[in-house]
């Protein structure tokens, strides 16, 4: 069966109304928890064959997340989908108000190669809460997670109810967008390929979310703790051997606590990782040669104080900090996506300021400081997606916290209830009774301003 005859599938099973009966969503999610777990030691192997992941980064980064965000919506689905009343002014009294969440209707998802499950399935789980019928495609460059993933789908949904798609994104996705009119599109990746993917929405005026990237920048203040904050980065930034979304990208250390901020940096990455990450469970490997060749380039924009040491066969690249890096090099204009991290000092508020500004609208900002009034100014002075005060990357754990971006950072926002709404229209409906009738709302209006302006104001 061709893919367009699939789509057309799905929006057939879609307007039979099943999806939107709440039991229905309920049983689905259910089912998606008991597969998670059913093919628990399955997906430890692919993530490892892919990114060679632990089970301890699998589970804390992919599993559990995507288990964490099922209860979480279990837990609240009938109090979010239920209808909210809102106040009526007085111009349309005695009606009442209330606010109807509808489905979109057929929404696609696309993932990324870093977290191959949990942002395939995080964004999924919120859809399929919503009552959309939903279509998955995975990235190709994670191809054990994905033909697991495949195999798990097929057994948990019928595919006029979720799809899963395969394929290189080039030719699939345009396929698809193209020849199809989704009802949303949810993509998370690079800013390039966001872009292709907001033209091609466009051309059907289909709304997007666009979860993507940048050079999310993380301040080491003078009066910041810097044991704690030396652990806090390093075990962000090398998670998943840098290929995070929201790692810090740079870090901006006050003049005054450089030297000693970087010598604890380094004991924590020694106590971390070992003299040889490369032999350890706890560090992963690049996804493909074309990342790694991207990565080590960059080794070439500064001074290497620690790591460097690379092994393109094994896709290794070993934590690496560097110094006295140009601030109009390569390494200070793209998005790093590798574990390596730059390390710029600063005297001045207003001088780190500069720096940030060079990369407007980062996905992610981090503040290290002891003081309230650092922490305001830095928050009200600098615009970003999300973030943490003394702490990285931990913000996307909440889903009582919306995740997204802003500019080129992306477009929209996900998490908890947050992709309940993203994948919701908000109806808005007035309801007025018939026994109040008052002629004053009829034609003619003649001598009636006085009136209608005690109505309307």
């Amino acid at each position: 069966m061709d893919l367009v005859t699939q789509l057309n599938n799905i929006r057939e099973f879609y307007n039979s109304g099943a999806t939107k009966m709440l039991s229905f969503r309920k049983q689905q999610l259910l089912n998606l928890k008991a597969i998670l777990l059913k093919y628990e030691k399955e997906i430890y192997s692919a993530l490892y064959e892919d990114l060679k992941k632990s089970p301890e980064e699998c589970w804390v980064t992919e599993i559990g997340i995507v288990l964490s965000e099922i209860n979480h919506v279990l837990n609240n689905i009938d109090k979010w989908a239920r209808p909210q009343k809102v106040k009526t002014n007085l111009l349309n009294f005695p009606s009442s108000s209330f606010i109807l969440n509808e489905p979109m209707g057929v929404v696609l998802i696309i993932s990324p190669w870093n977290y191959p499950l949990q942002l395939l399935l995080k964004p999924a789980i919120g859809a399929i809460a919503a009552g959309n019928c939903v279509v998955l495609k995975s990235s190709e460059f994670a191809p054990a997670t994905s033909k697991l993933m495949k195999r798990m789908i097929k057994e948990c949904f019928d595919d006029k109810y979720v799809l899963f798609t395969e394929g290189e994104g080039s030719v699939v996705v345009p396929e698809m967008m193209n020849q199809f009119c989704f009802d949303y599109v949810f993509f998370t990746g690079s800013p390039f390929i966001g872009k292709l993917i907001y033209q091609m929405a466009a051309n059907q005026l289909v709304p997007v979310t666009l979860e993507l990237g940048g050079k999310s920048p993380c301040v080491i203040e003078a009066d910041a703790d810097l044991k704690v904050a030396a652990k806090r980065i390093a075990v962000t930034k090398f998670s998943n051997a840098g290929q995070m979304c929201v790692a810090p990208d740079y870090l901006l250390i006050h003049s005054s606590v450089k030297e000693r901020f970087v010598e604890i940096l380094k004991t924590t990455l020694h106590n971390f990782f070992t003299d040889n990450p490369q032999k350890i469970s706890d560090y992963g490997k690049i996804i493909n040669h074309q990342q790694f060749n991207r990565i080590i380039r960059y080794l070439h924009h500064g001074k290497i104080i620690y790591g460097g040491r690379y092994d393109h066969e094994n896709l290794f690249i070993e934590p690496t900090l560097m110094d006295d890096i140009d601030l109009n090099s390569v390494i200070m204009q793209e998005e790093i996506f590798g574990p390596i991290l730059p390390m710029i000092t600063f005297n001045t508020f207003e001088e780190a300021v500069k720096i940030i500004e060079k990369n407007k609208n980062p996905l992610a900002f981090y503040v290290f400081t002891s003081s309230n009034e650092k922490e305001k100014k830095w928050l009200e002075s600098i615009a970003f997606g999300g973030g943490c005060i003394n702490n990285a990357c931990w913000h996307l754990t909440n889903p009582h916290l919306p995740f997204g971006g802003r500019g080129f950072s992306g477009t929209g926002l996900y998490q908890g209830k947050y992709t309940f709404d993203t994948f919701s229209h908000k109806k808005s409906i007035l309801k007025t009774p018939t026994w109040f009738d008052p002629s004053f709302k009829y034609p003619p209006f003649s001598g009636k301003l006085k009136l209608f302006k005690k109505f309307i104001r």
